[in-house]
């Protein structure tokens, strides 16, 4: 869960930036959003994908997809409802990666991963 996770974020960073962060920043702005909230959800997107992906931080990472998953619920994705209008998504994929980053978030470190290799120190984690 953990690095398929981190491949959609990290998936999801990339094609922004091949969109280009001028047009996501004026889409954000179009939502009311800050226009540089796109480069900081970027580069969330980004970095903690690959963060994720190699099992580092797990648990920070986590939290901060759960907020920006969040975000684009409230600030995006409600009004076209829980499936989508036919012209926007809608949030059913966002609420399962909320409750698999809440999983990631409360179980820490997780298998093989770099959480585990450099701050497991015996017990259980």
């Amino acid at each position: 869960m953990r690095v398929a996770l981190g491949v959609l974020f990290l998936s999801h960073g990339i094609n922004k930036l091949q969109m280009g962060l001028d047009n996501v920043s004026g889409w954000f702005s179009g939502l009311g959003l800050p226009g540089f909230m796109a480069y900081v959800i970027t580069g969330i997107e980004l970095i903690g994908g690959v963060l994720l992906i190699v099992g580092l931080f797990t648990r920070y990472v986590s939290i901060l997809f759960i907020a920006v998953l969040i975000g684009a619920v409230v600030t995006a994705k409600l009004p076209a409802g829980l499936l989508g209008n036919g012209q926007s998504a809608g949030y059913e994929l966002d609420i399962a990666f909320i409750l698999i980053a809440l999983y990631l978030a409360v179980a820490g470190q997780t298998g093989l991963s770099l959480d585990r290799a450099l701050f497991h120190r015996g017990g259980r984690s």
